[in-house]
């Protein structure tokens, strides 16, 4: 059976990234995007990172540009912004599409695991997934959940 550990994924700087690095982890994996109305969640993500990084959890953002063109196209200016702005110490990766033809191979999976409300397809910025500690998808969240909506569910996967 397929788990999230059997997906890579590339840095800022290119660099193949294998999720069974995280293995053993709680994650949440959001697509991001710094130029959007949900942009201000990047403290609450950063926050649960703070409160549980040392019980286990991984919050692992995705920039992504398919919602409005929202998303810097310097990957540098991106992870900049998110520092200064938002003070994010969570890995964040190379920019990617989470829909349509390119969609990355990850948040397809994600998406067939966990459906949303309406659609199998990722509605906008900031669509947020619980995934356990043996790289099961738990729950999907909608852009607008804020990220202390998903504290309640970290109990249940440390």
């Amino acid at each position: 059976m397929q788990t999230i550990y059997d997906f890579t994924v590339k840095t800022p700087h290119g660099e193949e990234k294998s999720l069974e690095d995280y293995k053993g982890k709680a994650l949440i994996i959001v697509n991001t995007a710094s130029k959007c109305g949900f942009t201000p969640q990047f403290e609450g993500l950063q926050e649960l990172y703070d409160q549980y990084k040392s019980q286990g959890l991984e919050i692992l953002g995705f920039p992504c540009d398919q919602f409005n063109n929202q998303e810097f196209d310097n990957m540098e200016e991106t992870l900049e912004f998110c520092q200064v702005n938002y003070g994010v110490t969570f890995p964040m990766f190379a920019k990617i599409d989470v829909n349509g033809d390119q969609a990355h191979p990850l948040f397809v999976f994600l998406k067939d695991r966990k459906k949303g409300i309406l659609a199998k397809a990722i509605k906008w910025n900031f669509t947020k997934f619980l995934v356990d500690r043996e790289g099961n998808v738990v729950e999907r969240y909608a852009p607008t959940d804020e990220p202390q909506k998903i504290e309640k569910d970290l109990m249940t996967v440390f």
